[in-house]
């Protein structure tokens, strides 16, 4: 335990030291730039005059073009307010054509993934049978995600982040063919390594194993050299979007998803990643709240592709997929409907805002929510202000104690109309809530990677499942019911704001969607 202590901490020491180095090269660029543009916009008026005739006319092609209001909204006001520096800090970050060529190439992979996937009766048919606005929502992830719809599939719900992880070290042991996992954060110590044995043992019985994590997300847990390590144990491991010290849009989109994959018949996601504070192990912001769950039956076939889709997107050395999409009988134990899907930047789709308003939008009873970031579009406000304005009961919980304090009070400052519409709001009084859920009508439910954010709903690669007709979708609305009485009720409280609190949050909220 000593030696694990000391790896982590030389993992830590040199994860910061690379972040700092790479942070501060962007800065210097960033300053450099700067520096520039000020000096260059004192000097020229033919400058000066360039760059507010292509302000003008980036504002009104950014006007026409269908992206989030929000989004848009803040980039004319910089880019009207200060031609020369917004024209060039849109140049520079906000032009959607830097991220073409990945979306060529994911594109691409995706396309030769999906062939590879058996046809199967198409379950939505048999839904619309059943309900027809149900089937709307499942139709618009299978026409526009292009993740089919499956009922031949069982899903468990865990509302304990070490249940769900005993269960997933369970499926692993049976593993016989491969093993994908893929990951925002991966922490090399004790919830990893316990899962790491299993992976060592499963590699010398012949059994394929393959490690995907992201760059930033793990950054402060372990170092490149882990790859190294990995590879040495004969563990394919990669990286997404290692990070550079260069300025690139690129830079920006995250690997955000949380996917096991055993033998592409048992698949787990949800809002935990491989890391100690997700299983409470330590307890940096009082205790964690998260969840997860467990399919197994045919639609982890989208699982499947997901990750083939990433893994293949960085480096395309698979050339034949079948392999991974035998068929294995399987009979589930009960009739519902699951369709596991995913969301990417690198289109102007915004699947997982669309999935959530779908269930917001079609709620008759009741809406709970539970997230660990409160940033929402004007749509998502309004769709949710108004459920809650038509008699619909609609509960949000987000944490008592936040590990990021500017971000938590942008949170905040969406909180009083919320309040003032009739939602009822409520803060984890234990510590933060990290669970990504939504239930609606004892019904349907979503759980998954998705934050009620702009960062996971338009800049970060996501996934999560949406399932109906399941006995886990009550397993859902039991743990809003559990965690509910641990809560403060915060409605009455945020309906009331002083007017230096509402500017600071207005403030807040101009620059929220361009974090």
């Amino acid at each position: 335990m000593g030696k694990l202590r000391v790896e982590q901490k030389s993992n830590m020491k040199n994860s910061i030291s690379r972040m700092i180095f790479v942070g501060l090269s962007v800065l210097l660029q960033v300053l450099w730039f700067l520096l520039l543009v000020f000096r260059l916009s004192q000097y020229s008026a033919v400058i000066s005059l360039i760059s507010s005739v292509a302000a003008l006319f980036i504002t009104l092609w950014m006007f026409g073009r269908h992206i989030n209001a929000e989004i848009k909204i803040s980039w004319i006001v910089i880019i009207l307010a200060f031609p020369v520096l917004g024209v060039n800090l849109y140049l520079l970050f906000g032009r959607p054509g830097t991220s073409k060529h990945n979306k060529v190439v994911f594109d691409l992979c995706g396309r030769k993934v999906r062939v590879a996937v058996p046809k199967e009766a198409d379950a939505l048919v048999e839904l619309e049978t059943d309900n027809k606005r149900v089937a709307n929502q499942f139709r618009y992830l299978q026409n526009y995600a292009h993740y089919p719809v499956y009922s031949n599939t069982d899903i468990t719900y865990y509302s304990d982040t070490n249940k769900a992880l005993e269960a997933q070290k369970e499926a692993l042991r049976r593993a016989e063919h491969f093993i994908f996992l893929e990951y925002f954060a991966i922490e090399k110590a004790e919830a990893f390594d316990g899962i790491l044995e299993i992976l060592l043992q499963k590699v010398s019985q012949g059994v394929k194993v393959r490690i995907l994590y992201d760059d930033v997300g793990s950054v402060g847990f372990i170092n490149p050299a882990f790859i190294k390590q990995m590879r040495e144990a004969g563990i394919e491991c990669r990286v997404f979007n290692p990070m550079v010290p260069f300025l690139r849009m690129f830079m920006n989109h995250r690997d955000h998803r949380k996917i096991t994959i055993v033998d592409g018949i048992v698949g787990f996601t949800g809002g935990y990643n491989l890391a100690n504070e997700y299983f409470n192990i330590v307890q940096p912001y009082g205790h964690w709240k998260d969840a997860g769950i467990r399919i197994e039956g045919e639609a982890v076939r989208n699982f499947t592709v997901m990750f083939l889709e990433m893994w293949n997107g960085i480096k395309a050395d698979d050339t034949d997929y079948a392999p991974y999409f035998k068929t294995r009988q399987y009979q589930a134990k009960e009739h519902c409907y699951v369709q596991p899907y995913a969301d990417s930047p690198l289109d102007e789709e915004r699947v997982g805002e669309n999935a959530y308003l779908d269930m917001i939008e079609n709620a008759e009873h009741y809406v709970y929510i539970m997230t660990p970031y409160l940033i929402i579009s004007s749509d998502m406000n309004r769709a949710i202000c108004l459920a809650a304005k038509r008699g619909v009961d609609v509960r949000i919980v987000i944490p008592a104690i936040p590990d990021k304090k500017i971000v938590y009070q942008v949170t905040c400052s969406y909180l009083t109309a919320l309040a003032r519409a009739g939602v009822r709001l409520y803060k984890y009084t234990p510590g933060f809530c990290h669970a990504k859920l939504c239930v609606v009508d004892d019904k349907t439910a979503i759980v998954g990677t998705i934050n009620f954010d702009y960062r996971s709903l338009f800049h970060h690669f996501e996934d999560a499942c949406l399932f109906y007709k399941a006995s886990a979708v009550l397993d859902v609305r039991d743990d809003f019911e559990e965690t509910f009485p641990q809560c403060e009720e915060i409605t009455e409280q945020c309906k009331v704001k002083s007017p230096a609190l509402r500017t600071g949050q207005c403030i807040l909220r101009f620059i929220a969607p361009l974090l």
